[in-house]
């Protein structure tokens, strides 16, 4: 039941994804910073995100490395999904033009900060955490449950710190004072609680 409910959440959220990247399409590049790490990066995080949880839905191969959790946490599972696929649409929507799946800044780039991104600056990530959390849960599986949570964390490593000073070097002060009253995927209110991490 679960899988089924994991390869629903999937489906919607990768159509989500469809429509808003063909809806939003971004103008040119002002300032791109790509790099073949980051290109490779996002390839494994896709393992994690696509090709393990789909062998595991959709065939017996990793049923060897199944485990039992209480079934309440499929439940739990299945409101994370929820919450991560709405956060998926929420963030494009709310971003429109300025989104881009590459580190680049847009000629007619703007720095929004209204919507979801009046808590945090970078939804889209928690959008892939939440992601992440919802398939451990609704995976038993010790290759397909955690793949995510552990193929994403390095290109989020990556890239977070130098989004972050592409959007200083473009934005300057105006995005330095909206650091100080947002969280970088939490808001400001929780993750204060977590000191100094890659989270706040």
């Amino acid at each position: 039941m679960f899988r089924a409910l994991y390869l629903v959440g999937l489906i919607v959220g990768s159509t989500v994804r469809g429509i808003c990247t063909r809806r939003y399409r971004p103008s040119a590049a002002a300032d791109e910073r790509r790099s073949g790490l980051d290109s490779a990066l996002r390839r494994v995080a896709s393992v994690g995100l696509l090709v393990l949880p789909l062998v595991y839905v959709l065939t017996p191969w990793l049923d060897f490395a199944d485990y039992g959790l209480p079934m309440w946490t499929g439940g739990v599972g299945g409101v994370v999904f929820a919450a991560a696929v709405w956060l998926l649409w929420r963030f494009h929507v709310d971003l429109g033009r300025n989104w881009s799946s590459t580190l680049q800044v847009n000629v007619e780039h703007t720095l929004v900060t209204q919507g979801v991104y009046r808590q945090v600056r970078h939804p889209m990530y928690a959008a892939h955490w939440l992601w992440a959390v919802a398939q451990l849960l609704l995976l038993h599986n010790w290759i397909a449950g955690p793949a995510l949570l552990v193929l994403f964390l390095p290109l989020y490593i990556l890239r977070v710190r130098r989004e972050e000073q592409m959007m200083l070097d473009h934005f300057g002060e105006e995005y330095r004072a909206y650091i100080k009253r947002t969280g970088r995927v939490l808001p400001l209110s929780i993750s204060k609680y977590w000191g100094k991490s890659l989270l706040s």
